[in-house]
């Protein structure tokens, strides 16, 4: 058969650039494409990067959903479906949310695919195909397959140096997808061989490691960072703030080449914390956090999240100077979303207050609830606000590491990413994508 994998075009937030859209391949569709049997022919198409040829003859499409995308992905389906092409769909929003997608689509996978995407292709080809595939139960992670790396066009993203360790998070916060019912509780991590050998294949110094919680198993990761560690990379990953409680792995990522954390503080008000269940999160720790990750030598990305119930106006500011008091340096923002599937969203629609279902809106830029202590016009403007406070000339000047071995990383991603990303994504126009790509490469070299 041949088939063709679909990445739906991502709706751009206020701050997003071209840069966003291009930072990496989709690790869903490239491991698909490693789960194929060979006899099949496989065709990758990324809307962000590149136009979706509904007119090439496939026998089958595959389409990796997020909720915010999920619009446009039922639009491609009947794209397809209008040319007698069958169309499976997977990803998070299906897997969170399968009643509210399975009628868009002849077949959706709920979960991994590592168990199912070979009874797919074998079903389709005996016409057998059912509505629902899903095989969850006591997966191991030595079930997880590797990216096909090789079938990756470097050309057309930022990185491509790209690993995920692991598979879910031991945590269940209200809006996050792992509280959804339809979500397996489980935490796998992969054997650190696969990994290893997943480094190599990249043939780089530079890793992103994209796991939703790189510590979610601390040993483990201990023992991961002591075998990476003679390999002399430079890498960065998502934790979580607990971290603060295990010192000693703070060290061995220091050691093993760790140049950044991104971390989920969500918010410096602790009622507003307790109000999601985010129990790994200890407010009044935060700083401590920052200084012990700090000290390492090590950058932070910063999450907030805005319009919890405890929240009102003044998180804003009061965020903003926890910011730069802190020296953080860089921001993610995010408006509350109630994505369907999660405790939130249930919860919020009990309460009556979802106004706007357009998933397109789900994006974290946008307000589909009513907020409890402020209006949804104050939120948005709010959002607003900080990511233009944060980047301002003054507040970059502050947040300044000081390590001066991190200045060129830190002030080119606050000034080219962030503050001048329009200026940015024009010379991308000019001088091509591919040279800017090989400059911001360049620069995640150059952290020392």
């Amino acid at each position: 058969m041949k088939i063709k994998l679909i990445q739906p075009a991502m709706l751009p937030r206020p701050m997003d650039t071209k840069l966003k859209t291009r930072m990496s391949p989709s690790l869903a569709l490239l491991t698909i494409t490693n789960l194929t049997p060979k006899e099949h022919e496989v065709i990758i198409e990324n809307e962000n990067v590149e136009k979706i040829d509904f007119d090439e003859p496939v026998d089958l499409a595959a389409i990796t959903v997020t909720v915010d995308v999920m619009n446009r992905a039922v639009e491609i389906s009947k794209e397809f479906q209008n040319r007698g092409v069958t169309v499976i769909a997977g990803g998070i929003h299906i897997t969170a949310d399968p009643e509210g997608a399975a009628d868009n689509f002849d077949a959706i996978c709920v979960g991994m695919a590592e168990r199912v995407w070979t009874r797919i292709l074998r079903d389709k080809e005996n016409n057998s195909l059912k509505k629902i595939y899903c095989d969850m139960e006591s997966i191991a992670g030595k079930e997880i397959v590797s990216p096909d790396y090789h079938s990756i066009d470097d050309k057309k993203y930022l990185y491509t140096n790209i690993i995920s360790t692991s598979r879910g998070c031991p945590f269940k916060c209200d809006f996050c997808y792992n509280s959804c019912k339809n979500v397996p509780k489980t935490y796998i991590n992969r054997p650190i061989d696969d990994v290893i050998k997943d480094i190599n294949a990249l043939k780089t110094r530079h890793i992103m490691f994209i796991d939703d919680n790189f510590i979610g198993n601390p040993k483990w990761t201990k023992k991961l960072l002591k075998e990476i560690k003679p390999l002399k990379l430079k890498w960065n990953a998502a934790v979580t703030s607990n971290i603060v409680d295990i010192p000693e792995l703070l060290d061995e990522m220091e050691v093993s080449g760790c140049q950044s954390l991104f971390i989920g503080f969500e918010s410096i008000n602790d009622k507003s914390i307790d109000s999601v269940h985010k129990i790994q999160n200890s407010v009044n720790r935060y700083e401590k956090l920052v200084d012990e990750i700090h000290k390492r030598g090590i950058m932070i990305n910063a999450s907030f999240v805005f319009g919890l119930d405890e929240d009102d106006v003044s998180v804003f500011k009061d965020t903003l100077e926890w910011i730069v008091k802190n020296k953080i340096e860089t921001v993610t923002s995010h408006i509350l979303t109630p994505y369907p599937g999660t405790k939130l969203y249930s919860s919020l629609i009990e309460e009556g207050r979802i106004v706007d279902y357009n998933l397109s809106n789900y994006n974290t830029a946008h307000v589909v609830y009513k907020p409890k202590n402020m209006t949804a016009e104050e939120l948005y403007n709010g959002y607003l606000w900080i990511y233009k406070e944060v980047y301002t000339f003054k507040n970059i000047m502050k947040r300044l590491p000081k390590s001066k071995n991190q200045w060129i990383p830190f002030l080119a991603f606050n000034f080219f990413y962030r503050k001048f990303g329009k200026l940015t994504e024009l010379l991308c126009s000019v001088v091509s994508f591919e040279n800017v790509g090989r400059f911001f490469r360049w620069l995640a070299y150059c952290i020392k």
